[in-house]
């Protein structure tokens, strides 16, 4: 029971992948002396799986027209955990392409593919050609941070700026965390305790959020929802992931960025995030800027939002 105890709580750490789900229609101030105009509807999300090379294939979605703000999830995300931020930005003039990392949300998981950071940026790099994407917006979350710090160094004019939600600089994608989740976790998806799981899961959002109001039913729902059958690829990606060597440190190369890097970090306690070693890290970077966001712990594109949306319209201007 004690082992089985154990595997569940790893389970924490692998399950946090989302499910595609549409996103809703922002809200438009009217006059008060006018007769309310009626809410444009939606912008429309196209998905895309785009293959990067044989047996590689990223999940993109893209909404609306006009200026890019390209959206990395970390490792345990997806698009649906950007589903507060895609409408409002989009419905403001911009063309927002969320990339899945391999391995990600609906994007394939070889467990033979390169899963270093650096060959994620690469493949980044080839969905945001395939886009005719220049000069975006990168709004990362967590690890996806240090792909979206090597893509702006290996492909300068992809990348105008970089908005980072909680990010520091990862030397490679597999954490001592999560290579020591993944020895428990050999027996993932064969205890049908989906109840379980889903009340552990919620356990950990809790404890990494600052404001966990967000966490409801239909939410926790959206996050299990791709893993459904699917524990075993989850977890062979993972492995990969953990065991993936870089080619290149990102640290020494930091000082050469030329672009501005907005840091975005929880004000209230909370688990997970970066720690002072990251953070001093990323103050190598010359043009660097960090805002803490009161209230908000490390999942801030669902505890506050606005202030997402907040620093991509000031990088805008």
């Amino acid at each position: 029971m004690r082992r089985i105890e154990r595997i569940l709580g790893a389970v924490t750490a692998l399950v946090t992948t989302a499910m595609l789900l549409p996103v809703g229609a922002a809200g438009r101030q009217v006059s008060a002396q006018a007769d309310p105009a009626p809410a444009p509807p939606p912008a429309a999300t196209r998905a895309y799986n785009i293959a990067v090379s044989p047996g590689e294939v990223l999940h993109v979605e893209a909404t609306g027209s006009g200026a890019p703000v390209v959206i990395l999830p970390g490792l345990f995300g997806s698009a649906y955990g950007f589903r507060k931020v895609i409408e409002p930005i989009a419905a403001e003039g911009h063309r927002v392409i969320v990339v899945e990392p391999l391995g990600v949300g609906a994007s394939s998981r070889p467990s033979s593919a390169d899963y270093s950071l650096e060959a994620q940026a690469r493949r980044v790099g080839a969905v945001l050609d395939s886009f005719h994407v220049t000069g975006a917006t990168i709004v990362a979350h967590a690890v996806g941070n240090s792909i979206a710090l090597r893509l702006a160094l290996a492909r300068p004019p992809l990348v105008r700026e970089i908005v980072s939600i909680e990010g520091g600089v990862a030397e490679a994608a597999g954490t001592p965390g999560l290579r020591h989740a993944l020895s428990l976790a050999g027996f993932l998806g064969h205890f049908g305790l989906e109840g379980v799981v889903t009340s552990r899961m919620r356990k950990n959002f809790r404890e990494s959020s600052g404001d966990p109001s967000w966490i409801t039913d239909p939410v926790m729902a959206g996050y299990l929802a791709p893993l459904k059958g699917d524990y075993e690829d989850v977890i062979a990606g993972y492995k990969a992931m953990a065991s993936a060597p870089e080619p290149l440190a990102l640290a020494p190369r930091l000082a050469r960025l030329r672009i501005p890097v907005v840091l975005l970090l929880g004000g209230a306690p909370h688990q997970g995030g970066p720690g002072p070693a990251e953070i001093a890290l990323m103050h190598r970077i010359p043009d660097l800027s960090i805002v803490t966001v009161p209230g908000a712990g490390y999942w801030i594109q669902e505890e506050r939002p606005q202030a997402i949306i907040d620093a991509i319209r000031r990088s805008a201007r």
